[in-house]
């Protein structure tokens, strides 16, 4: 039986590097609404985000006047972590605040 010319310890590595994969990424994107102070979506980005401020202004200007805005690119549980953290805030302060997640 012939083994392509591959050495055993060649095959199994061979094997194992199609194993590992990088998780998938998702884009976590603020969409605008009438309701939602500036104020409030800055902070969000700064606190949940980390974006200094200057940033955290830029995309805000851009959601509203896009309609969306990509807050960062994240693994599915830290998206979704994020995602709730922004619900829960804008919830407290009765804001409309919408996050979604989008597969990159």
């Amino acid at each position: 039986m012939s083994d392509g010319g591959l050495k055993f310890d060649e095959r199994i590595e061979e094997k194992i590097s199609e194993e590992l994969k990088s998780p998938s990424l998702y884009k976590v994107l603020l969409l605008n609404d009438d309701y939602t102070t500036m104020e409030f979506v800055v902070r969000v980005l700064e606190t949940v985000f980390q974006k200094p401020p200057t940033e955290a202004t830029q995309i805000m200007l851009h959601v509203h006047k896009k309609g969306v805005g990509l807050c960062g690119v994240f693994t599915r549980d830290i998206a979704e972590t994020k995602i709730e953290a922004v619900r829960s805030l804008a919830r407290e302060q009765g804001f409309p605040l919408k996050c979604v997640m989008e597969k990159e």
